[in-house]
C-alpha cells in the first residue's frame, strides 16, 4: 500500500471526533520526530494540539490541519463502517478521507520528503495540527495562535489542507475566507390568552418587522473575490404549542457571513441599533467565529498557482468562498493563507471519500509547494 494511503488508513481508523484526537497526533509526531522535527505538545482543555518544527529562522511555512472529523452519523447509513478505511473501485471510503486526515497524512510524507532532499533548508517548516476544529475551536488553533504571539513567534505563509478542489485536484486556490458572526437573540414579550390580546404583548408580532428588515437588508457589493455580506436567520422557536396562547418570549438565531468592508463590531453595532430602533426588548449574545482575511497577490499566491496549474492542467480559480477555517486564526498573525486540498465532494457526508489517485499525488503537490518556498 502506498505510504500516504496506508497513514491515512490508519488516520481513519482512529474515530477522533472532536474533541477527541484518538492518539491520532501522537501516531503522527512520532513520524516526524523520527524526520528531525521538534514537536511540542500542547494539551489546552480537553483540545491537543501539536507544533512540529524543523530548521531555525526566516521564513516561516506553516501546514496547518485538524485531525478531529464530525460525528458519522447512523453506522447503518453507511456502506461500510465509517471508521474502518475502505477502499472500493479506487476510491477510499471513511469519516475524514477528504476532511481532512488525507491532507494531514499527505502533510507529514511531504514533510519527511522535503526534509529528507534538503536537511539544511532556509527558514522554518512548521506542522500544526489541532483536535477542535470542527467543534467550538476554543482550545484549538486559536488558542495556540494566542501563545505564538505571546511567544513571539512569526509567520510567513501558512497552507491550510482544507479539501478546497471542486472537480479535479488543484482546480480551486483558496486565497481567503469570509468572516462568521452568530448571534442569539431572546425578545421579550407577555403571555396571554390570544382572545384578549390588550393584556399581552405578543413577542412574534413585534419582532416581525425587524426581522423582516434584517433578512431584506443589502449589506454591500462584495470585496475584491469576496461575494456580498449575507444574514440568514437559522432558527425561530416561540410559543407554547397551543393555538390559543399568545407565547411570552420568541427566540431567533442567524448568522452574517461577511467580507471585509465589514468588522464584527460594526455588524454587532448596526444590528443593535436596527433593534432599539424597532423598540424591541431584547437580550443579544453573539459568537465571533472569525474575522475575513485576504491573501493578496504574492510569492506564496504566486507559487501556488503555478504548482496547482501543473496539477490540474490549467491555472486554478481562486476563491474566497466556502465556509470557516482554521487560517482564520493564522492570518492575523501576519501570515499570508492559502487552502489547498483534496475534491470536497463528500464532506461531512455518509460515505465521505476520497479518489485513491488525488490522495497519493497530494504529498507531491505539497511538497513542491513547500521547496519553492524554501529550498
Amino acid at each position: 500500500m502506498n505510504d500516504v494511503l496506508a497513514l491515512t488508513c490508519a488516520l481513519i481508523a482512529r474515530p477522533s471526533v472532536t474533541p477527541d484526537d484518538a492518539g491520532c497526533q501522537p501516531l503522527l509526531a512520532g513520524r516526524l520526530h523520527a524526520a528531525g522535527f521538534a514537536c511540542e505538545h500542547l494539551r489546552l482543555g480537553e483540545v491537543d494540539n501539536l507544533w512540529a518544527t524543523h530548521g531555525s529562522g526566516s521564513p516561516v511555512l506553516v501546514l496547518l490541519g485538524h485531525t478531529d472529523v464530525v460525528p458519522s452519523g447512523p453506522r447503518e447509513a453507511w456502506s461500510s463502517d465509517p471508521f474502518v478505511p475502505e477502499v472500493r473501485d479506487g476510491v477510499l471510503y471513511g469519516r475524514g478521507a477528504a476532511d481532512m486526515k488525507g491532507s494531514v497524512a499527505a502533510f507529514v510524507v511531504a514533510a519527511e520528503q522535503f526534509v529528507a532532499a534538503h536537511p539544511d533548508h532556509p527558514g522554518t517548516l512548521a506542522v500544526l495540527l489541532t483536535s477542535d476544529e470542527e467543534g467550538d475551536a476554543l482550545d484549538g488553533v486559536r488558542h495556540v495562535a494566542r501563545l505564538l504571539r505571546e511567544r513571539g513567534q512569526p509567520i510567513d505563509w501558512c497552507i491550510t489542507g482544507e479539501p478546497s478542489s471542486t472537480a479535479t485536484l488543484g482546480d480551486l486556490l483558496r486565497v481567503g475566507r469570509r468572516g462568521s458572526l452568530s448571534a442569539r437573540l431572546r425578545i421579550k414579550g407577555v403571555q396571554g390568552h390570544v382572545a384578549y390580546p390588550d393584556k399581552a404583548r405578543n413577542p412574534i408580532h413585534l419582532a416581525a418587522p425587524a426581522l423582516a428588515e434584517l433578512a431584506a437588508r443589502y449589506w454591500d457589493d462584495g470585496y475584491e473575490s469576496f461575494p456580498p455580506t449575507s444574514l440568514q436567520i437559522s432558527n425561530i422557536n416561540g410559543g407554547t404549542g397551543a393555538n390559543n396562547v399568545i407565547p411570552g418570549e420568541l427566540q431567533v438565531m442567524f448568522n452574517l457571513r461577511y467580507n471585509p468592508h465589514w468588522s464584527a463590531q460594526r455588524l454587532e453595532a448596526e444590528i443593535v441599533a436596527l433593534l432599539d430602533r424597532h423598540g424591541l426588548d431584547y437580550e443579544l449574545h453573539w459568537h465571533r467565529s472569525g474575522e475575513p482575511f485576504y491573501t493578496p497577490e504574492g510569492r506564496l499566491r504566486s507559487v501556488a498557482r503555478q504548482v496547482l496549474g501543473e496539477f490540474a492542467g490549467h491555472p486554478p480559480e481562486e476563491s474566497t468562498g466556502g465556509g470557516t477555517s482554521d487560517a482564520r486564526f493564522i492570518a492575523p498573525l501576519g501570515a499570508q493563507c492559502i487552502e489547498v486540498g483534496p475534491v470536497n465532494a463528500s464532506i461531512h457526508q455518509v460515505d465521505e471519500n476520497v479518489r485513491v489517485a488525488d490522495l497519493e499525488a497530494l504529498p507531491e503537490l505539497y511538497r513542491r509547494l513547500v521547496e519553492r518556498l524554501l529550498a
